[in-house]
C-alpha cells in the first residue's frame, strides 16, 4: 500500500478494472443502472402493497408483492456483487458505454459466469418470496 492510498483512498469504483469470471463482469455505468433497476423494483413493491391494503384485498394476494420485491433484488444484487445475471447467462460483460457488450471466449469462465448467474437468479427469488410472504403476515388495513 502506498503512502498516497492511506491519505487518499481511492473511489470504490476504481478497482473495476475488468472482467473477472464469476465475479465482476459489468462496470460502473452498468452498476447504475442494476442500482437503478433496484429502485425501481422497491417503490413497485410498496406501492403495490399500499394499494393492496388499500382497497382490502384478501391477504393472500399481497404475495404478489414477490414478484417486483424478485426484481428489485435482482437489482440491488447485481449492483452489489458488480455481476449481470443477464450478462453472464450470455456469456458477456460490459465495462464501457450502456449497450455495448464483448464475448467471453474461455468456456469455463463463461461456466463461471453462468453458475453466478444462477446464484443471484436463487438469491433474487428467495429475497422476493420472504417479502411476499411478510407482505401476507402484516395486519389487515383497519377500515
Amino acid at each position: 500500500m502506498t503512502q498516497a492510498s492511506l491519505f487518499f483512498p481511492s473511489d470504490p469504483l476504481d478497482d473495476l478494472a475488468g472482467y473477472e469470471p464469476g465475479r465482476c463482469n459489468i462496470g460502473p455505468a452498468e452498476i447504475a443502472r442494476r442500482r437503478r433497476a433496484g429502485h425501481v423494483g422497491l417503490l413497485a413493491s410498496g406501492g403495490l402493497l399500499a394499494g393492496l391494503i388499500a382497497v382490502g384485498a384478501p391477504r393472500w394476494s399481497r404475495l404478489l408483492v414477490a414478484l417486483p420485491a424478485a426484481g428489485a433484488a435482482a437489482g440491488y444484487l447485481q449492483a452489489a456483487l458488480r455481476f449481470c445475471a443477464g450478462f453472464g447467462s450470455r456469456g458477456v460483460y460490459n465495462f464501457g458505454p450502456l449497450g455495448r457488450t464483448e464475448a467471453v471466449v474461455d468456456a469455463h469462465a463463461a461456466a463461471r459466469d453462468r453458475a453466478r448467474a444462477t446464484q443471484i437468479g436463487l438469491g433474487a427469488m428467495a429475497i422476493g418470496l420472504a417479502a411476499g410472504l411478510v407482505a401476507v403476515l402484516l395486519p389487515a388495513s383497519h377500515r
